[in-house]
């Protein structure tokens, strides 16, 4: 497996006078921004976590992606952005971003549970949520197929001309679906505000990225399109940051599009029916004990002056937020059966 990179790898430019981003810096986070994204990265670990239980005791039905492992790309990238104005799309591996977002934990878990308070009603379960009010956009199931709506989000920024920009999460695996570089060259031909981040944690499915991708150093993708790419390690919330700001400053300007390639790794299966038999028990611990973002940014947070103590009780107050997200899941009543036949058809005139 190949080890995270050093913060700000770029791709080599075709052309030695084509203009590129600057090289990302690792963002000098104050303390009280430290202790954000500690909030935020353990928020969503003890959140999947949960889901994980809730799954296991039947309670969540149909697929359920976890996003364990991988908090500092959700975290540090959306940290960056302009709630309200900048929007977000992603594939099935959907809560962590949802969380990063700030949108309510209960309603989150809510739809997992396919409860009428959930945030798509119910109806959209863990790979399909959606929240315009926070210009979510999903949660999508079909592989790859966010990277073309992404696209889409990104002409309307630019039609309406709003100045938000679009960012596409996708994995390692779609990485490799046609759609996917039809999406890039649309974005660089019309210059269309838009990041595209590809989260490579290392297998999609069962199968490592470098069996499967002939060119594995994901960032370089865009080459022939002309877009610039930049590799980040995706376990350093600080990094990723840090590449955030170098990109939305490129995008924001009216360059165009960027690849972020984001080197993670998630702890549990691909999905919660995936015992993940493909890589070693090793292999995860050695990522847990040498990569892990949350004891990462505990280093960081104990450089700064924060105690164990004041730890502890973040911990406990983000175990009750988890806690009361799941008994409100659970208690929330079921959709009516009426629901079945709304929303499937809008009519226009």
């Amino acid at each position: 497996m190949a080890k995270a990179p050093a913060q700000g790898r770029t791709s080599e430019p075709v052309s030695p006078n084509r203009e590129r981003p600057g090289e990302p810096k690792r963002y000098e986070a104050s303390k009280e921004e430290l202790l954000a994204f500690y909030k935020e990265m353990l928020l969503i670990r003890r959140f999947e976590e949960k889901a994980g239980q809730l799954y296991g005791l039947g309670l969540i039905g149909g697929f359920c992606h976890l996003y364990i492992g991988q908090e500092a790309v959700a975290v540090g990238l959306q940290s960056a952005l302009e709630v309200g104005k900048d929007s977000v799309i992603t594939g099935y591996r959907d809560h962590g971003h949802m969380l990063a977002y700030g949108i309510d934990p209960k309603v989150i878990m809510a739809e997992l549970t396919g409860r009428e308070a959930g945030i798509s009603r119910g109806k959209g379960g863990s790979m399909h949520m959606f929240s315009t009010e926070h210009k979510f956009y999903g949660g999508h199931g079909i592989v790859g197929a966010q990277v073309s709506l992404g696209a889409g989000l990104a002409f309307g920024h630019k039609y309406a001309d709003d100045g938000g920009v679009c960012m596409a999460y996708f994995g390692d695996g779609a990485a490799n679906q046609g759609q996917v570089y039809e999406s890039f060259n649309m974005a660089e031909l019309w210059k269309l505000p838009i990041i595209f981040v590809i989260e490579n944690n290392q297998y999609a499915m069962g199968t490592s990225v470098n069996r499967a991708s002939a060119e594995d150093q994901l960032y370089k993708r865009g080459e022939s399109f002309r877009i610039p790419g930049i590799q980040v390690d995706g376990m350093d919330v600080l990094a990723c940051r840090g590449a955030a700001e170098t990109a939305l400053e490129w995008v924001r300007a009216g360059k165009g599009p960027v690849i972020l390639e984001m080197k993670t790794y998630r702890y549990r299966g691909h999905s919660m029916s995936d015992p993940a038999k493909y890589r070693s028990r090793d292999e995860v611990q050695a990522m847990r004990d040498n990569s892990d973002p949350i004891e990462g940014l505990k280093r960081e947070l104990a450089a700064a002056g924060v105690e164990e103590a004041e730890l502890k009780t973040i911990e406990a107050d983000i175990r009750k937020r988890v806690a009361e997200a799941a008994d409100f899941a659970e208690s929330a009543p079921e959709p009516n059966p009426e629901e079945l036949y709304t929303d499937v058809l809008v009519e226009s005139y």
